[in-house]
């Protein structure tokens, strides 16, 4: 069960702006960015090299605004590590930082580029959302001068923060956001002391915005929406997909819908790390998304978005997601269940050994029910339902309840849970529910090529009853998470 809480230290920053023409619609752009990457070295390059770098994908990130700028967007948003790429170490990417100040400053970068000293990236994306009439989004580095007297300044005598920057229509720094939940990896920016609750309030919407990992945590992804009551979320992220569980587009369609709130995600795109993934959810639909390992170049994807979804009367309700699974007595089963590891945690598996069947699947609090019909058992193809209940500790640390049914790699039960790219198998129709101890629930229904299946196709709520038609390439089914602090 999870136990919600605020921090004792937050740092909350909200922007209101009173909008004369509020919109009840508008456009969203998101830009799947192939980033140029700097050479890779062990000696910080020089800032005239550092520049250089980062404004050549600048230059393709202009070709995108100005492109959703002309379909009409009304704001864009560009993945995290877009500018200058990754793999680095604190003193490599130092020369790729700016001072980035507090919004409350009320600052253009475009009209007053040295006023707080050298910042020409800033100067550059203030000028493209004023010259463009566009909000733009961005993640760039921020380093902040500390010293002694600060107890937990580095001994480099500065924080560095993985930041994310908005400039609204006019070019004005309207929102930074400091990610709070590092991933492992990121060795070369420091956590911030206090989660920042970040929103802004636009003519089309209230946002917020928080980077990539931040978004398994309850501080702040939970918080901004239920508690700030955001419409949209702005969420720049750098997520290779990790299948059969991890992969970007189920994992952020299925948090849209149910957060219940707008999601615009965009990702770099790197085939060699599997990274790729972009889209615009929408509480009740998906908009547009793109997925894509066969090519190297960017995306540009555009959908029209609700400004304010919980005025609609098509708003969905509140889900009670164990509502099903608590009238539910186990199945009873004669076949022993097996464990197996899926990225780094061990689960406990049931094989589906028959075209039709009730299956219960149990890992410590948390009980998986499933009920399901297949148009026929292929011998070449083995399913099976799994559940876990625990602590996720590798590169990162989460607690997860997961139920899931998934197709193994092979026939053997050795491989279920190790990434399965296509399937052939047929399920007429089935139905998974869990025994979950959190509200926040986020079931994910994958085609085979990691594609979405349609949402026609099937329903989710409290009653959870999937049904699918008569079709071919059914993977990983459904998968239900639960994050915890």
């Amino acid at each position: 069960m999870i136990t919600s809480y605020f921090p004792k230290c937050v740092a909350v920053f909200a922007l209101s702006v009173l909008s004369v023409g509020a919109l009840d619609t508008f456009i969203a752009a998101v830009y799947e960015h192939a980033v140029i990457l700097p050479n890779g070295t062990q000696t910080p390059v020089p800032k005239e090299e550092a520049l250089l770098l980062m404004n050549k994908n600048i230059d393709v990130l202009e070709k995108a605004v100005k492109l959703a700028a002309r379909q009409g967007a009304h704001i864009i948003v560009t993945p995290e590590d877009g500018i200058y790429g990754w793999v680095f170490t604190r003193e490599t990417i130092y020369p790729y930082l700016e001072d980035i100040p507090h919004p409350e400053v009320n600052w253009i970068p475009c009209r007053d580029p040295q006023r707080f000293g050298h910042t020409p990236v800033q100067e550059r994306l203030s000028c493209l959302a004023k010259d463009n009439s566009i909000y733009v989004v961005a993640n760039i580095g921020d380093k902040k001068p500390c010293n002694a007297s600060d107890p937990e300044c580095p001994p480099d005598g500065r924080y560095q923060y993985n930041t994310d920057v908005v400039f609204d229509s006019e070019g004005r720094l309207v929102a930074r956001y400091h990610k709070y939940n590092l991933f492992a990896p990121e060795v070369q920016f420091d956590f911030p002391k206090d989660s920042e609750f970040v929103t802004f309030d636009t003519p089309f919407g209230k946002f917020g915005i928080f980077t990539c990992f931040d978004i398994f945590s309850h501080d702040p992804a939970v918080v901004v929406v239920n508690e700030f009551q955001v419409d949209s979320v702005l969420y720049p992220t750098a997520w290779y997909n990790t299948l059969p569980l991890l992969s970007a587009v189920p994992f952020h369609s299925a948090w849209a819908r149910a957060m219940r709130v707008n999601l615009l995600a965009a990702n770099t795109h790197n085939t060699s790390m599997h990274m790729t993934g972009s889209g615009i959810y929408a509480p009740e639909a998906v908009k547009v998304y793109y997925y894509d390992m066969e090519t190297e170049s960017g995306q540009l994807m555009l959908s029209e978005l609700k400004s304010r979804p919980r005025r609609e009367t098509t708003y969905p309700a509140a889900v009670d997601w164990s509502a099903y699974a608590r009238g539910i007595k186990p199945f009873p089963s004669e076949q022993p269940d097996f464990p197996g590891m899926i990225y780094f945690d061990e689960f406990t598996f049931t094989e589906l050994q028959k075209n039709t069947g009730n299956y219960t699947v149990c890992q410590k609090d948390l009980c998986c029910h499933l009920t399901y019909q297949m148009s026929e058992k292929r011998t070449d193809e083995m399913y099976a339902l799994a559940a876990f209940d625990g602590l996720h500790t590798v590169e990162g640390q989460y607690y997860l309840q997961i139920c899931t049914l998934l197709k193994c790699q092979t026939t053997e039960l050795r491989t279920c849970g190790e990434p399965a790219g296509s399937a052939f198998t047929r399920f007429e129709e089935f139905s998974l529910s869990g025994t979950f101890g959190t509200s926040y629930v986020f079931p994910q229904l994958i085609l085979s090529g990691s594609q979405l299946a349609p949402e026609r196709h099937y329903e989710v709520g409290g009653f959870q009853d999937v049904k699918f038609p008569r079709t071919e390439g059914v993977d990983c089914i459904m998968e239900i998470f639960e994050p915890m602090r």
